[in-house]
């Protein structure tokens, strides 16, 4: 994500939790058990799922309906992870150690630390899953400093094997997007590893403008087509638009997932249902870092309900841990806005 709002507590909180035996979410236990089935790849190359055109809901391309998938930090538990029952959890983030091509989450704590484990297990006993999320808007992205795209595809099936995890995302922007020699080498890396693990699910995590995506993001997923990489959602972030755009976050949001969804329509050669249903959105909540753009639950609901009439895959949020009100003083790990605690979960969860 862009902007990001990291959570002052770091891996330490984790072995606290875990020895004390505290739950890290509050809604866990509560969910609606395994996660839906995969949806069909919105790549030419897979097996059609069908050959309808509509737009209406029902899980677009035929899978249960729209999930809820927020973005959580993959080494620090909170309390309202689990608010809205999500069916699967986006682990943010991979990133290099920032000397070389070795993966760490969040650049800092190592990929096959003992304490991972235990915080997925504590996300997943409700049946929901993860998703290894790779890149984000800090750090440094492994396909800009890993050599070759076979060295790459090993330190990304390193992390997924340490999550135990057969879906990953790539959240590319900033600088990364523009980088045509990362984006390929990245590319033909995912596709090295979707032929070693056929089972693997890949995300591309992107930004958008209420017109829809940008030219470097459609470059980047005409690569993935070049390259062979079965691509089964297109991450949508509405968010970070720009200060000339302080009109309401919920509109802009449904503007920008209905503009990307005819580019994704011609960059795919997917039918109307098909696209929607490889589509994810994901909202910055609360007040973000982008004067004049705050997302409230409202919105949320508003999405959550575009969403469900689409057919969308999914949708989440950066991130779980801001899903409160902010205390006295306090302008970090909270949204900004006058909330329950767990609010916008309940709404993106439906």
């Amino acid at each position: 994500m862009r902007g990001l709002l990291r959570p002052a507590a770091g891996l330490g909180f984790v072995l606290a939790m875990t020895a004390g035996g505290t739950a890290c979410s509050s809604g866990e236990g509560e969910g609606s058990g395994a996660g839906s089935s995969a949806e069909p790849s919105l790549s030419a190359s897979a097996t059609d799922a069908g050959d309808g055109d509509g737009s209406g809901g029902g899980g677009g391309g035929g899978g249960d309906g729209t999930e809820y998938a927020p973005y959580v930090i993959a080494t620090t538990p909170s309390l309202v992870d689990g608010a809205g029952a999500p069916q699967s959890y986006n682990l943010a983030f991979v990133l290099s150690d920032g000397k070389g091509c070795t993966p760490m989450w969040d650049g800092v704590v190592a990929i096959d630390d003992a304490a991972i484990p235990t915080r997925i297990s504590m996300l997943t006993r409700s049946g929901a899953d993860v998703r290894v999320s790779f890149g984000g808007a800090d750090g440094e992205e492994l396909a800009a400093v890993c050599d070759s795209a076979e060295e790459l595809a090993r330190a990304y099936g390193a992390a997924l094997d340490a999550a135990g995890a057969d879906k990953a995302d790539f959240d590319i922007e900033g600088d990364d997007l523009g980088d045509a020699g990362s984006v390929e080498r990245r590319n033909e890396a995912i596709a090295l590893l979707q032929r070693e693990r056929a089972d693997l699910e890949v995300s591309y995590t992107l930004p958008v403008m209420p017109s829809g995506l940008e030219e470097d993001g459609l470059d980047l997923l005409a690569s993935a087509e070049e390259q062979g990489v079965e691509v089964h959602t297109v991450n949508l972030m509405t968010m970070n638009y720009g200060e000339s755009f302080d009109g309401d976050m919920g509109d802009y949001a449904i503007e920008a997932a209905g503009a990307a969804h005819g580019q994704l329509m011609e960059v795919f050669g997917r039918t109307e249902a098909e696209v929607w249903g490889g589509m994810a959105l994901t909202s910055m909540i609360g007040v973000n870092d982008v004067k004049g753009e705050t997302f409230t639950v409202e919105d949320a609901g508003q999405v959550r309900a575009f969403a469900e009439e689409k057919g969308i895959g999914w949708v989440s949020m950066w991130a779980a841990h801001r899903d409160r009100a902010c205390g006295e003083g306090q302008t970090t790990e909270c949204s900004g806005v006058e909330q329950g605690e767990g609010a916008f979960g309940e709404a993106f969860g439906g």
